[in-house]
C-alpha cells in the first residue's frame, strides 16, 4: 500500500500521525504497527547490526512521538517522513561510530611505543651535536654568547641583556642574526 497506506476501514498513516501530534497514544500504537517493519528494515540495511538497528528505530519512534505535530502532509506521506527520519538517524549513528573508531585509532597510534635501536639513536644524536657545535663555531663571539645564554642557559631576552650589559634590542638582533646563520649552516629551511 503506497502513499496513505489504508485498508478498507482504517485511517491513513497521515491521519494517524495527525492524531499522534495531538498526543493520542492509541494512534501512535497503530502508526507504529504500520511503519515499524519498514522503518526497522531500512535502518537494519544501513547499520547491519540488529541490536543497533533496534536502538536507532526506538530513538526514531521517540522522535516521531515528540515531533509528530510538525509533520506537514503537503510535503509528503507520513511513511516517507518517518523513513527519512530513520535514514538520517542511521547515518548519524554510522558517522558517530566511524568518528569513534578514528579517535581510538589516533589514541592507539599516539600511545604505541615503537622499539628503536639505542646505538643508532646515540650515534645520530652525537652526529647532530657535532653539526650544531660546528655551526655554532661559525657565529661571531657575541652571537654565540647570546644564543648560548638564551637557548642553552634558558635565559629570557631581558636576562641575556642584563648578563651581557647590552640593550634588549641588541640581544634580539644578535639572536636573530645568529639563528639565521645557524639555519644556513645546518641546511634548515626557513
Amino acid at each position: 500500500m503506497a502513499g496513505g497506506e489504508t485498508s478498507d476501514d482504517a485511517e491513513t498513516t497521515e491521519d494517524l500521525l495527525g492524531r499522534v501530534g495531538a498526543g493520542d497514544q492509541q494512534a501512535f500504537g497503530e502508526f507504529y504497527d504500520r511503519v515499524a517493519p519498514r522503518l526497522l528494515g531500512l535502518v537494519r540495511r544501513l547499520l547491519i547490526d540488529h541490536a543497533q538497528a533496534e536502538e536507532v528505530t526506538q530513538e526514531v519512534f521517540l522522535e516521531i512521538w515528540q515531533s509528530a505535530r510538525l509533520f506537514d502532509p503537503n510535503k509528503g506521506s507520513a511513511t516517507t517522513w518517518a523513513l527519512t527520519m530513520a535514514r538520517r538517524r542511521a547515518i548519524d549513528r554510522i558517522r558517530s561510530a566511524q568518528a569513534s573508531r578514528d579517535r581510538d585509532t589516533r589514541v592507539g597510534i599516539r600511545d604505541w611505543e615503537t622499539e628503536y635501536d639505542e646505538v643508532s639513536e646515540a650515534v645520530e644524536l652525537r652526529v647532530e651535536h657535532e653539526r650544531v657545535q660546528e655551526a655554532m663555531g661559525s657565529l661571531s663571539p657575541v652571537q654565540r654568547e647570546a644564543i648560548s645564554l638564551a637557548y642553552y642557559g634558558g635565559c629570557t631576552h631581558t636576562e641575556v641583556a642584563e648578563k651581557l650589559g647590552v640593550p634588549v634590542g641588541t640581544v634580539k638582533t644578535r639572536l636573530r642574526d645568529g639563528m639565521i646563520r645557524l639555519r644556513e649552516k645546518l641546511g634548515v629551511a626557513t
